[in-house]
């Protein structure tokens, strides 16, 4: 992360403002020193630390340029940034990868992508000190994917509905367990809690009475 430093606050950040072509509101950032001086304390500075989305997305690009580098592996990469739904005034960043051999960097059922998107996550959050959301995705893999686990849960959901029986589905990544999670939420008769450790986490279809997953929803605005 970046430092600067300035006579003021608000001169250091309108002066990234224009670096960067943003707005003030746009930059996060995080006061490490400020200093004062003179016999009024007229004379003075602060020290900041800060980044934008321009900055992410540079580092996105240049960390996955040189991974992908010294595998030998020629792959496109575009980052696309929106709103983060789930997190009100976060960021998502959407990295699209179209690889030479788009089957290498997915691997056997996800893994490798898997495996890269851990790590990228992992490199974003040391280097920025904060949590922000970043999927991984190649030539729209992901996107198939989530309407294949729907489909399961969905098919899961109704068996689950009807018997009474609840249904653990295999373990399958964060992303994946996510959107069953909110594909579900509104259905009837159900409800999902994920289970395990690890590799071993996965997702748990259980049977819940109407009326008890309204108490549950009370409970959980109560707290």
């Amino acid at each position: 992360m970046k430092q600067y430093t300035g006579r003021t606050l608000d001169e250091v950040l309108n002066a990234i403002s224009t670096e960067q072509g943003c707005r003030v509101e746009d930059i996060t950032y995080n006061v490490l020193e400020e200093e004062k001086g003179g016999i009024f304390g007229l004379h003075k500075s602060v020290t900041i630390e800060a980044f934008t989305s321009k900055d992410v997305k540079e580092f996105i690009f240049d960390y996955l340029g040189a991974y992908f580098t010294e595998l030998n592996q020629g792959v496109a990469i575009e980052i696309v940034v929106e709103k983060d739904k789930d997190r009100e005034n976060e960021l998502l960043y959407r990295v699209i990868l179209d690889a030479e051999n788009n089957a290498i960097i997915i691997g056997k059922n996800g893994q490798t992508l898997r495996a890269i998107s851990t790590v990228l996550k992992a490199a974003v959050n040391a280097t920025f000190k904060k949590r922000i959301a970043v999927i991984v995705d190649v030539n729209h893999y992901k996107e198939d994917r989530y309407k294949k686990v729907k489909a399961i849960a969905r098919r899961e959901a109704i068996n689950v509905s009807k018997t009474h029986v609840d249904c653990e589905l295999d373990p399958m990544p964060n992303d994946e367990r996510k959107v069953i999670h909110q594909y579900l939420q509104d259905f009837k008769n159900v409800s999902t809690v994920s289970i395990g450790e690890g590799a071993k986490r996965h997702l748990v279809i259980k049977y819940t009475p109407e009326e008890n997953k309204e108490r549950k929803e009370e409970e959980k605005e109560e707290i």
